[in-house]
Order: C-alpha cells, then structure tokens, then sequence
C-alpha cells in the first residue's frame, strides 16, 4: 500500500509539473542534453593505438560514448547535439583510414550506407567515425516516428554543426557548406521530420520586422503550443554562417535558427559554451536562448568537477549539454548531472520566477 501511495504522489508531483511548464513559453525552460549525442565509443584497440601515438593526450578528450538517441530521449533529455557531413556524390567516407591502423577492428558499414549521397553523420573524419547514424535522413526518421509515439513531448532543441574538415593527415578533406548545399540541408530536415514538428524562424518571427525584434518583445510560443516539435540551431560561425543567411534576412524561410549575435536581424539563439561566461544572465533575461556546456573533453568527469553544471544551471542557459546523464563507462567516475529527482527539464531559474 506505502508503495502505490508513493507512486501516486510523484504521478502528482510531475503531472503538476508539466501543467506548470504548459504555460511557459519555451525561453522560459531549462533543458538539459547530449553532446555529439550519435557518438560510439572508439574501438578500444584503434584508441590504445592512437593515444600512444598522441604525445599531447588530446585523444583523451574522445573517450566518451551514448547510448541510443531514442533512449535518450526516453529518459527525457530534450537537447540532442548531431554533426553533419556533405557528401553529394556518396562513398567519401566510406572507408575511414582508421580501420588500416589497427587489425581486428569490428566490421563497419555492413550495408553500405555510407556509399549513398546525402549528409553523413559522425564526429571526426578517419579518427571517431562509429555513429549511431550513418545516415542523418536515418536519424531525422527515427525522430519523427519517437515524436508521433509521443506527441505530448515538450520541445526538442537540436544543435546542428556542419563540418568541413580541410584535408587531414590521410588526404580526407569534407565538402564545404555553401548556400545550396544549406538548401539541401533545409530540404532534408524539412522532408525526413515534417514541417509539422518544426518550430521555425518564421514561427517566432510572426509580424515582426526582424527575428531579433521578436525575441525582444518575447514572441517565443508557448510549450503547450510547440509540444511534438523540433527547434534546430546551425552552430556555426562567420562564412559558414553566412552562407545560410545569403538571401534570407532575418533567416526568412529557413529551417534553422543560427548562432547570430545581439544587435544582428537573425540574433534568436547563441552558443556560449563556457557556463561561467558573466553575459548568459543578461542575455537570457532579454529574451535570447542560450545554449551551453556542463561539461566539455572529459575534462569534468574525470575530477567529479560539478562547478559547471551549477554555473550552467544558475546561469538560465535554456540548453545545458553534457556527455554524461549517466555515469562513464569507459573510465572510473560517479560524475553525472540532472535536475532534482533525475529530470532534465525544470523551470528557468532566470526567465520563469
């Protein structure tokens, strides 16, 4: 009997929760999500080899992994980190180099997905090349299909970087993001998810002049409107971001919102990866969304160092990224961040007293 009244209660206590949450817009949330959220571990043996080659230790910093995205979500993380690949012909990254520095590496790509045209999904070209994803269409499928399962999911913000490597030590090189390559990137997204479970720049634009105008006079939707949907931000800077706003002021008709500073038309959304950075809070409190780390490289995870998390948290950064909801298991450490009883969604701190 204790037990079902137990139950009962924290039934409550979240139900109420979420009917709070309801009425805030979503600048006024606090989430906490996963950073290059595809990533596998590297193979053990391709790992022992390259950090015996790496005289900086810098190979330490990718000793981390995830589990499934949809388990992720499941246990109700709402930031998901992805990096994307052009590849418009199919099969640049086919055969990473890494599998030649080492034998009796698992097998990769068995069916040859990364031979198809179209953006490819993975961390660093020929190096940390085991995905969850081959394919980011795959990803974007699995997506939809887990959000019309759940309709009732609060918003999802998913941080997009688009990489464009220059050529490394094996002579692999990424194509760079130009205005029609982002097209296509748009047109993916758009296809593969549905306009339906997006919350777009023209979304939040509504009759304003400028995206940042409307930010300013708080024009974000309400969580009880945009539940089942998706906020992208293109973290990218200078050209690589202009491009994605050529012929688009104030992201007019595009899929995603982008990493713009104050002061600029786009400005909406910022990447501030540092959590003690002392202009979060006044940010946040002007009405832009913030995205940031509690934690980064391994770095905190291997001292049980919880002093970004609470900067993070204090700061009202609406996304809080981390590689670790749960604890490591690829080296020794307890070190794991959430909200108050294991959630990853509360009120803003900042925006929402």
């Amino acid at each position: 009997m204790m037990y079902y009244r137990f139950a009962l209660i924290l039934f409550l206590m979240f139900s109420y929760g979420s009917a709070q949450q309801d009425t805030l817009r979503i600048n006024q949330l606090q989430v906490i999500g996963s950073h290059n959220s595809y990533k596998k571990a590297i193979n053990p043996k391709l790992f022992d080899y390259l950090t015996e080659k790496d005289s900086t230790n810098r190979m330490y910093a990718l000793q981390y992994q995830h589990i499934p995205i949809l388990q992720q979500l499941d246990m109700g993380l709402r930031n998901l980190e992805l990096d994307v690949y052009a590849d418009a012909e199919g099969g640049r990254f086919a055969h990473p180099k890494g599998l030649d520095l080492v034998k009796d590496q698992p097998s990769y790509d068995l069916e040859g997905k990364m031979n198809i045209p179209g953006f490819k999904m993975f961390h660093v070209m020929d190096i940390d090349f085991r995905s969850e994803y081959d394919l980011f269409s795959d990803c974007l499928d699995d997506l939809k299909k887990w959000s019309e399962a759940h309709p009732n999911h609060e918003p999802i913000f998913i941080t997009l970087e688009p990489k464009e490597d220059k050529a490394n030590m094996f002579g692999t090189a990424a194509e760079p993001f130009t205005t029609m390559v982002y097209d296509e990137l748009d047109a993916t997204i758009t296809k593969h998810l549905g306009k339906e479970h997006l919350i777009t720049p023209d979304d939040v634009r509504g009759h304003y002049s400028t995206l940042e105008k409307a930010v300013l006079h708080n024009n974000w939707p309400a969580v009880k409107d945009v539940k089942g949907k998706f906020l992208f931000i293109l973290d990218a800077d200078d050209e690589k971001q202009a491009f994605y706003v050529k012929n688009h002021p104030s992201l007019n008709s595009r899929v995603l919102f982008i990493n713009a500073k104050a002061g600029t038309p786009e400005a909406a959304t910022m990447i501030l990866n540092n959590p003690k950075d002392e202009n979060i809070p006044n940010l946040v409190q002007k009405g832009y969304i913030i995205r940031t780390r509690a934690d980064a490289n391994t770095i905190q995870a291997r001292s049980n160092d919880y002093t970004h998390f609470e900067a993070a948290k204090n700061s009202g950064a609406q996304i809080i990224t981390t590689d670790y909801y749960v604890p490591s298991k690829l080296f020794k450490s307890d070190y794991h961040v959430s909200f108050e009883n294991k959630t990853f969604v509360r009120k803003n701190p900042v925006t929402a007293k």
